[in-house]
Formats: structure tokens, sequence, C-alpha cells
């Protein structure tokens, strides 16, 4: 009697671990910079009324698969809204898209999307990412306003990162400069980052930031948001989800 009991008791603790390794969501973080994907015009302030995104663009976590800005998830579906006043950015027939990473997670492909149709996709084969990404897509026989979708597929986990960015495809402008280097800072960082600095004082690269710390950049104060070490490229302008201008 024992036995048939215990047996039944181990199957579902298996299942019940084997479900949460399935559900577990990944340890990486990251959203497209520039051109500016809807979620980074919602941390810069350029559209307003857009919820938690503007403190989490980093976070548009779901299921692999989706078509939708948000991932089809339960949160930020503001950013399915095609009614807000999303600004377009002006490119050429093809775009460098730059990624801010967050933290990093082995990846298994990028996809590019308009509409129904994959411009382009890149095969990671399960490597680490650096704390930034860069991908120059062809916009095909694309033209005029288009809202692009990016995912970032991860490879240990079933979820992807999601980014859409609206476009005006040939539309006459320039594209924005990357505020993101298109370099990959060294890779891995410091294992032991230098002591936090006092509150007040200048942004450094490689110093580790506490939740609440406060440096001065470019004449500038901004808050840390999450605990990091500083890295080149990631000066408070440029990571919206690191630091909030006060």
């Amino acid at each position: 009697m024992r036995r048939r009991i215990a047996l039944p008791l181990l199957s579902a603790a298996t299942i019940g671990a084997s479900f949460f390794v399935a559900v577990a969501p990944a340890s990486a973080h990251g959203y497209i910079s520039s051109p500016p994907s809807r979620q980074a015009n919602c941390a810069s302030g350029a559209v307003a009324n857009c919820g938690d995104i503007i403190y989490e663009p980093q976070s548009v976590e779901a299921p692999k698969g989706s078509m939708q800005c948000n991932g089809g998830g339960s949160r930020f579906a503001v950013l399915n809204d095609n009614g807000k006043n999303w600004p377009a950015a002006s490119v050429g027939r093809t775009v460098t898209f730059n990624w801010v990473l967050t933290a990093r997670h082995a990846t298994s492909t990028w996809e590019y999307f308009i509409g129904n149709t994959r411009l382009a996709s890149f095969n990671d084969g399960g490597a680490q990412p650096g704390a930034t990404k860069s991908h120059t897509v062809s916009m095909g026989s694309f033209s005029g306003r288009q809202t692009l979708l990016a995912r970032w597929n991860i490879a240990d986990t079933v979820n992807a990162f999601y980014a859409c960015v609206d476009l005006n495809i040939g539309g006459g402008g320039t594209q924005p400069p990357p505020t993101t280097p298109p370099t990959t800072p060294p890779n891995p960082p410091p294992t032991t980052p230098p002591t936090t600095p006092p509150a007040g004082g200048t942004w450094q690269a490689g110093t580790a930031y506490a939740v609440g710390s406060t440096v001065t950049y470019g004449g500038a104060t901004y808050r840390c948001r999450q605990a990091h070490t500083a890295l080149a490229g990631w000066e408070p302008p440029n990571v919206p989800a690191l630091w909030e201008r006060i």
C-alpha cells in the first residue's frame, strides 16, 4: 500500500517541478532604444499616459510566437493601442535597430516583422548577448508608415521579449543616431564592482549603483531605478529603465 501511494506523489512532484521550469520567466530584459520603440517613447515621455511601462520598458516579456506589441500578456496593453499618437521615425530602405539589454540571457533568435511578413531573423545559437545588440534590416517592399514588431526569443525558456517600432519608411528624414553605441562592452562585467559613490556624485562607468542612488550627468540629476554596474553606453539619458531624471 505504501508503494502505491508513494509513486503517485512522486509523479505529481516531478510534474510540478517540470511545469515550474517550463514557465519560469527569463532572467533577461531588454528593449529597442533606437529608432525608439513604443516603450522607449513612453519611458522618455514622448508619449503620455502609458502606465507602468514608463518604468519598465525592458519588461515586455511573454510566451514566444505572439504578433502583439505587448506579447499578448496581461500587462502593458497600452502598447497595442494604435489610436495613441505614436511618433514614427523617418528611415530609409534599411534600418539599424539598437537594443539595450539591462540583463542578458542565452538567445535563440531575433525576429523582425511587418504585419505577417518576417523581414529578417538572426540566429544566435544560444549565445549570451552583450549589453547592447544591433541588427540592420531591409524593409523590403514596404513604404510609408508601418509598425514593425521585433521578438527576442530566449534560448532556455518558453518566453520572448517584444518591442514595436513605428516607422515612416522612405519618409525623407534620416534615421536618428543610436542612443547606445553599436559596440559591445567587455563581457562579463567586473565581478567586484567599486563601492557606490556618495549621492549626488558624477556618473561613472564601472561603478555599482544601488536603487535610489543619485548622480549628475550632462548638467542634470538622475535617480537609479534598478541596481546595476554602469557600463559605457549606459549613460543615464540613454537607459531610462535604469535612471530617472529628477
